[in-house]
């Protein structure tokens, strides 16, 4: 994969994929590590820390998805939102997530709620 097309995936810049791969170049993110790992089918604990195995075999994988997504995603609806949430460019996430928001509030009549990282909340 080129660099142009794993920055357009993670939603940046080629020069950006170019520093994290130059010896001297910025690190990325957590938050571009997970992209460039699901981008790439590589376990994000290889891909941040060159630790444990680069790729978990198939069975392992389907099993922990589908294990995932029954204890916690029970509605369909929910989890279509959830998979095209995922399959979502990093710079495309907040303006969908403030159209889902803006949505709830119009249904509720409640307004959003301030979150921020690690925030945990009770519906």
């Amino acid at each position: 994969m080129s660099q142009a097309a794993l920055g357009s995936a993670v939603g940046v810049q080629r020069s950006a994929v170019g520093h994290w791969e130059s010896a001297q170049g910025k690190f990325p993110s957590v938050a571009h590590l997970r992209e460039v790992a699901l981008i790439t089918g590589v376990q994000f604990e290889w891909l941040a820390t060159g630790r444990g195995k680069m790729n978990l075999s198939a069975d392992t994988e389907m099993d922990s998805v589908a294990a995932a997504e029954a204890l916690l995603i029970e509605d369909p609806l929910e989890l279509r939102l959830i998979v095209a949430f995922r399959d979502t460019p990093t710079k495309s996430k907040a303006p969908l997530v403030e159209i889902a928001e803006q949505l709830a509030e119009l249904r509720t009549g409640r307004p959003r709620a301030s979150l921020t990282k690690g925030t945990r909340v009770v519906l």
